[in-house]
C-alpha cells in the first residue's frame, strides 16, 4: 500500500512512482533468485573485524571499542 502523506500528486505522478517501486522490487527479487540465498555481509561491515574479542583497556581510544560484544 502506498500512502501520500503530503501534497496532491496527479495520477501520472502516482503511476511513475509506482513504476519505480515495482522496478526496484523486481530487481531485488531477481538478484535474490540469481544469488541463490541471502547475501553475505561485506568484510568492511562485519562487526567481527572491529571486535576481535579483545576487551577495551583504559586509554584514549578505548571508548571506540566499548560497545562491541566480546
Amino acid at each position: 500500500m502506498i500512502k501520500v502523506v503530503r501534497g496532491n500528486p496527479t495520477p501520472e505522478e502516482l503511476a511513475a512512482a509506482l513504476a519505480v517501486v515495482q522496478a526496484r522490487a523486481a530487481a531485488t527479487a531477481a538478484a535474490a533468485a540469481a544469488g541463490g540465498g541471502p547475501r553475505v555481509p561485506e568484510g568492511w561491515s562485519d562487526p567481527a573485524r572491529i571486535a576481535r574479542g579483545v576487551r577495551p583497556s583504559p586509554g584514549p581510544r578505548s571508548w571506540a571499542r566499548s560497545f562491541w560484544p566480546a
